[in-house]
């Protein structure tokens, strides 16, 4: 007989609500024995849907527990396969979108733990950031209107840490899926001056692609992304200008750990790429040039951290791909 029997299962989602004492007993089940069974998981995710009324413990015990049983229980172990990923997303987000906020946590959780894990896991956890930035819905969010346009501190160190969790067991450059969904929130930010925690990652983030497609070979994202303080006087300088500084400031602390790559070592980051998507059974689509300078220009403006990062990359230019640096060129030509 299981021992999850134990726990009034039904009764609790009848009513609803998930008490102390219920996480208290559905903790001391799951970890009798070490392993989370699939009823055990089943039940976890039947309660965090249907329960609107959480006890604050609760999140803890749904995260390790659904995290244990996909990353650590499922073959191949510490690995999270694409068709691991579509299991998750199917439990979490049956309609394609979250609903609760530990749901996405729980993502990121599972994208954190994992060794590898498909990139669109992490493209799905991003998108549920821009939703928020861009329509001001979801659990991120209350709805209201004016909830559009703008990034908080602890969403910016949300999308740091998905970047951080997919690229965690090497030096894997920003792939093109996921910089696509940095550009989509980047274009929807209102006031770019007002977030300047986002410009320093949204900059280093491209500067990581620009520097993986001119042939560098990137360090880990913990060191490529890692966040840092800029000018502590700004004085009378222009909004562009704080920009510009800090876009400085910020790539000039990080610009060194690139280097070239060797032909070797090329050969071996296609290995490394081959047994991911092997694994993971899943495509890694990486950037390249031509969309990378698309991309940059596909309104025909820049933004202010475009902008900057741009005349940065001006004054860098003998390091950057051909084809991105004749960009570059005409992009300032136009600002």
């Amino acid at each position: 007989m299981s021992a999850l029997r134990s726990v009034p299962i039904d009764e609790i989602v009848r009513s609803g609500t998930i008490r102390d004492i219920d996480v208290l007993r559905l903790r001391t089940v799951i970890h009798s024995d070490g392993i989370v069974s699939d009823e055990e998981a089943e039940a976890l995710l039947q309660i965090n849907s249907i329960c609107s009324a959480q006890d604050p413990r609760w999140s803890e015990l749904f995260i390790e527990g659904i995290t244990d049983y996909i990353v650590n229980q499922a073959e191949p172990e510490g690995y999270v396969t694409a068709e691991g990923a579509q299991w998750l997303l199917a439990q979490v987000a049956p309609a394609g979108a979250i609903t609760r906020k530990n749901e996405l946590d729980l993502i990121i959780n599972v994208l954190d733990k994992a060794r590898w894990a498909p990139v669109s896991l992490a493209c799905f956890a991003l998108g549920e950031i821009r939703r928020a930035v861009v329509d001001g819905v979801g659990p991120l969010r209350c709805g209201d209107v004016t909830d559009k346009g703008w990034i908080s501190d602890e969403e910016i160190e949300q999308v740091r840490r998905i970047l951080y969790a997919f690229g965690s067991d090497g030096g894997v450059a920003v792939t093109r899926p996921e910089a696509d969904v940095l550009f989509d929130i980047n274009d929807a930010i209102v006031n770019p001056q007002a977030c300047p925690l986002w410009t320093d990652l949204f900059v280093k983030a491209v500067a990581n692609v620009v520097m993986a497609v001119s042939g560098q070979a990137v360090p880990p994202r913990e060191e490529a992304l890692r966040s840092d303080a800029w000018l502590n006087e700004r004085g009378n300088l222009s909004p562009l200008s704080i920009l510009s500084a800090m876009v400085t400031s910020s790539l000039d602390s990080i610009w060194t750990v690139y280097r070239d790559q060797s032909p070797e070592e090329r050969a071996l980051a296609r290995l490394e790429q081959q047994r991911i998507e092997i694994i993971t059974n899943e495509e890694i689509t990486q950037a390249e040039a031509g969309w990378l300078s698309e991309r940059l220009s596909r309104d025909g403006r820049l933004g202010p951290s475009e902008a900057a990062l741009i005349a940065y990359l001006n004054r860098e230019s003998p390091n950057i791909h051909p084809d991105l640096q004749a960009t570059v060129e005409r992009l300032m030509r136009a600002a």
